[in-house]
């Protein structure tokens, strides 16, 4: 089926207009929006929202779109539906006044037949409500909206269904790789038509290497799936490190005449899950350096831009992580098509809870009557991609001791995967899996057996200390670390390398994300017994990078436990308030920074900790020696030093042996002077949708950013361009991520520029009182 782009030009209303959808509504005084759009990110935070801390104090609420279209004539024998990506959530939709119908869910694709409303030739209006008014519905921050693609789905009574086509290789070899068709045809015509299918598959570089061709009768009104095999010699294998993604095309032709193309990309690798060899990626062990993902954009809210979601697989990578979590959700299709290019393993989660909620109005009130439809969505919709390693089927739910039926929906569920993709037995086979977390004191760990059961790999959220007790009762189990925190990632990673059994950790987060306020904080009010901050704070502050994908001191410490970047990492712990204990919450770090600029405090002992991945460190201020200290795992690879303050350079020496092998210093800085601006791509695609994000640092005279500096800069844009979000990963800030302004966190902050249609310059002017302002040129192409 032929897909149109249809994300430009509705209207939008926030709060319910007057009138009702299937009466004329007057739209004329509505804001004009493209999507993906997230109203909620807009707004300001309150801090007596109703969506409270785990929504980070967002406005939520109900919004009504409108898009009004006209349908050409050379639709009139066609068939047309339309496909909504997204829609956070209970979304409503309307065509030319008719009900179309209700989709609860807000993470799952949906899609609506638009033929029998259709205008031909005429105007069309397509309406839609969006209600997330009901809260609490989310343990975080969801956004609401359309805040995900949309477009339409147009074809020929005989055509390739959604998600139609389903790519396998069940058996491959360094000589050669079975690819395993499956193309799924519907005829919705008033006769039977016999269809020939002509099945491609080309390289990477795009040249034919394999076809097949098979014909068959379908019925009228009825669906058959052709079944074909193709060989390809020499395959190239799918890996993070080598992403080589191959296509499937598809030919439906009826005699002489082609009635309709599908195409899809996939990958050739194969997956083993064996509790004595570890996870294998093409029959080479492979440890997974995990974290979980939300599925928010940080400043730009929910907002699913493509650019956006690629930019969050850009940043893992290159900061060590191969796997990634889909926390506790199906991601959006442009984040596992940037997962297949450029390389991450990924778990494809379905659900936050089954039938009993951890909130009043979350997916449990749904769950009865629509698990089934969102797996089917789920699964269909992502089962070629090659990324996908595992589905999970849920997320610490309530019923994951066994009681409420718990063994018997898991078994259900992952049943129904299993149907929809067939696996792990088959050589590219997914298992099937789910975070399970312990009762506390409520009821024993064991019990939790009754769902493992149901699953081919177990995800152990917080409970590295089961993994040896449950290998001695349950030896042909296969565990990883569904979710950890930061200050157990010695023990979590240790435990991946030294157990077989155990194949990856997955941090909590790898990523910071809206909502869940402040759980990775520290306070220090000893009376505080909720795990969530009050307002101002927004974000959940327990990312290794933070909002804006700035990376974090526990990153650092991550690279060393990992061996994937700096040996070295020099982190000085924040002076505290007189008397005071500071209460680092579960998922929280110490208040530290790479910050040696502390005027007014000379001679002041200041404890500095040395992340070192080498066998010892040595720190010297301005030249003089504070001491050799040995690091490895016995001192959890950090050395750590009283250190009076003195402006001028801290340097962190590593040495293995006698030699030095790394260099880390800080340097006490000037008087801030001027901005810089940088930009992660200089030229972007002038399409509506494209993203250029820019970083912006407060700086010296010499260049160096200033970790202090916190002045108001403003923003100014003229081109081809707009600026989509502003943040500074500050997360009790209290200003907008709309705007043209943001004050500066640590001495940096973001802009995030998006691009027009129409091809050109943009011109981003950063000014702030007292400081050299700064411009930067992109270029926006066709």
């Amino acid at each position: 089926m032929q897909r149109q782009p249809f994300d430009k030009n509705w209207r939008f209303h926030l709060g319910d207009p007057e009138g009702a959808p299937w009466r004329e509504l007057d739209d004329s005084n509505w804001r004009q929006v493209d999507l993906p759009h997230d109203w909620s990110i807009e707004l300001d935070r309150q801090p007596d929202a109703p969506s409270i801390a785990s929504g980070g104090y967002f406005p939520m609420g109900r919004g009504w779109y409108r898009k009004t279209f006209t349908a050409p004539d050379d639709w009139r024998d066609r068939q047309v539906f339309i496909e909504f990506e997204g829609v956070y959530m209970n979304a409503e939709v309307w065509l030319n006044r008719n009900f179309l119908g209700r989709h609860p869910y807000g993470y799952t694709t949906f899609r609506y037949d638009l033929t029998p409303y259709l205008a031909i030739g005429g105007e069309n209006v397509l309406t839609v409500k969006v209600d997330n008014d009901t809260q609490l519905n989310s343990r975080w921050y969801s956004g609401s909206g359309i805040y995900r693609h949309v477009c339409l789905q147009i074809g020929g009574p005989v055509r390739v269904t959604p998600w139609g086509l389903y790519v396998t290789t069940p058996s491959v070899t360094d000589d050669a790789a079975e690819v395993a068709v499956e193309t799924t045809i519907a005829n919705d015509g008033e006769s039977d038509q016999t269809v020939t299918v002509h099945a491609h598959v080309l390289t990477p570089e795009g040249a034919v290497i394999g076809s097949a061709e098979t014909s068959l009768v379908i019925e009228a009104g009825t669906k058959r799936t052709a079944r074909q095999q193709i060989q390809v010699a020499e395959p190239r294998r799918w890996s993070p490190q080598t992403p080589q993604l191959y296509r499937l095309e598809a030919e439906i032709t009826v005699g002489e005449t082609l009635v309709d193309t599908a195409t899809t990309s996939f990958g050739i690798r194969t997956l083993v899950f064996d509790a004595e060899r570890g996870f294998l990626l093409n029959d080479k062990e492979t440890k997974l350096r995990g974290g979980c993902v939300h599925h928010d954009n940080g400043v730009l809210g929910a907002a699913a831009y493509d650019r956006s979601e690629a930019r969050k697989v850009e940043l893992l990578k290159a900061n060590g992580y191969n796997a990634i979590r889909c926390a506790h959700n199906p991601p959006s299709p442009a984040f596992l098509n940037a997962c297949d290019r450029l390389g991450m393993l990924v778990i494809d989660e379905a659900f936050d809870c089954w039938r009993e909620g951890k909130t009043p109005y979350d997916y449990h009130v749904a769950f009865a009557d629509w698990w089934d439809r969102d797996i089917e969505s789920m699964v269909l919709r992502d089962r070629n991609h090659p990324s996908i390693i595992m589905w999970s089927i849920g997320n610490e739910v309530r019923e994951r001791n066994g009681r409420s039926q718990g063994a018997t929906i898991a078994q259900q569920l992952a049943g129904r995967i299993r149907e929809l993709d067939p696996g792990p037995n088959a050589g590219d086979g997914r298992a099937i899996t789910a975070g399970i977390n312990g009762g506390g004191n409520a009821w024993p760990w064991e019990e939790t057996d009754a769902v493992f059961d149901a699953l081919d790999v177990g995800g152990y959220n917080y409970q590295e200390r089961q993994y040896r007790p449950d290998h001695k009762r349950h030896p042909d189990r296969i565990m990883y670390a569904s979710e950890s925190t930061a200050g157990e990632a010695l023990e979590h990673w240790h435990s991946v390398l030294e157990l077989p059994y155990v194949i990856g950790d997955f941090v909590w987060t790898s990523l910071d994300y809206l909502g869940e306020a402040g759980i990775g904080r520290v306070h220090f009010n000893p009376s505080t017994k909720s795990f969530l901050g009050d307002y101002p704070w927004h974000q959940a502050n327990c990312g290794d990078l933070d909002l804006c994908g700035f990376k974090r001191p526990q990153s650092y410490y991550r690279d060393i436990l990992w061996g994937t970047g700096s040996k070295l990492y020099i982190a000085v712990h924040d002076p505290l308030p007189p008397d005071q204990e500071p209460i680092i919450t579960y998922w929280g770090w110490p208040l530290v920074s790479a910050d040696w600029t502390w005027p007014g405090r000379e001679g002041e002992t200041f404890q500095v900790d040395v992340y070192s991945g080498c066998e010892q460190v040595e720190l010297t201020l301005n030249g003089r020696s504070l001491g050799v200290r040995p690091t490895g795992q016995d001192t959890r690879y950090i050395a750590t030093f009283d250190v009076p303050y003195d402006a001028g350079s801290l340097t962190a020496t590593g040495y293995d042996g006698d030699e030095p092998v790394a260099k880390w210093e800080l340097h006490t800085v000037e008087a801030p002077v001027g901005l810089r601006l940088t930009a992660d791509r200089s030229e972007i695609r002038a399409d509506g949708q494209d993203l250029s994000f820019i970083t912006v640092e407060i700086v010296d005279r010499l260049g160096r950013v200033h970790p202090k500096a916190d002045a108001e800069i403003y923003f100014t844009v003229q081109g081809t361009g707009t600026i989509a979000a502003v943040g500074n990963g500050d997360p009790t800030s209290k200003e907008r991520y709309r705007g043209n302004q943001r004050s500066a966190h640590q001495g940096r902050c973001l802009v995030v520029v998006r691009a027009t249609d129409t091809p050109g310059d943009i011109r981003l002017r950063a000014q702030a009182d007292g400081l050299d302002e700064a411009d930067l040129t992109l270029s926006t192409v066709a």
